[in-house]
């Protein structure tokens, strides 16, 4: 069995009472803009019980630092927007925090110590067995908000984020039969684009296989209410069998 990493940075909506005065949004427009930004429920929903499946979940918001940015704005595309490891702007690109006072805060007791788990436990695997495959676990919704570069209006269910060194074709090729088998419309790269790798090993070690699975949150939630839906289970399930697939695969 492949050993597999389920790398889930946009689950949590935790901001530690020391940083909310950061923020210039009042308590009801910050709840809105964490409920319109998190990954709703993506730890449950990408959960499997296998041995060699093990999980990294990102602890806090992403509204205070986003792990699946780079840490250098220049490096960054979404710093374009005010959207680097630090937000600085909202979803609908309004003012968010003052992250110039606390940036190094945050990268110190979040972004870094994430990355430097991130690698161990990458690096963890690859002494044990031949590779490691790394699924970067996301959600995203039906109607695209402002801060998005894309602007496709049919969104498939299933997005596919791919790397070209770090992700086979094999590996594209099973996600995506898998997927339309079990009846999702599919698409790479569509509305959102690549995988994570850490930085030690990006483009160096094609021992580290890296593919995104974006879920349509209409599919497992209600994006009005955002709470479960009657199909929940549904789709995790379908998950379960996707990564079940790909675990006993000889890539």
């Amino acid at each position: 069995m492949n050993p597999i990493i389920l790398h889930i940075p946009h689950s949590s909506k935790l901001i530690p009472d020391e940083f909310l005065n950061y923020f210039y949004l009042s308590k009801n427009e910050l709840n809105e803009e964490i409920n319109l930004m998190t990954d709703h429920f993506t730890d449950e929903l990408f959960g499997v019980s296998l041995d060699n499946v093990t999980s990294l979940l990102f602890p806090v918001s992403r509204l205070l630092v986003d792990p699946e940015r780079f840490e250098i704005d220049e490096d960054e595309t979404m710093s374009e927007v005010g959207m680097g490891c630090i937000y600085e702007k909202t979803s609908q690109g309004n003012r968010l925090k003052d992250g110039s006072k606390i940036r190094e805060r945050l990268l110190n007791k979040f972004y870094r110590p994430h990355h430097k788990k991130f690698h161990d436990l990458v690096k963890s695997k690859l002494d044990k067995f031949e590779n490691v495959i790394i699924i970067d676990c996301h959600s995203f919704p039906l109607e695209r908000l402002p801060y998005e570069k894309s602007e496709i209006k049919t969104r498939p269910e299933i997005c596919l984020g791919t790397d070209i060194f770090h992700t086979p074709e094999k590996i594209r090729n099973i996600f995506f039969e898998k997927f339309k088998a079990l009846g999702f419309t599919v698409d790479f790269n569509t509305p959102f684009s690549g995988s994570i790798v850490p930085s030690s090993y990006y483009e160096t070690d094609e021992r580290v296989i890296s593919i995104m699975v974006e879920v349509r949150r209409d599919l497992y939630m209600n994006e009005k209410t955002y709470k479960r839906s009657e199909n929940f289970n549904k789709t995790k399930n379908a998950l379960s069998k996707v990564i079940e697939t790909i675990s006993n695969t000889n890539v």
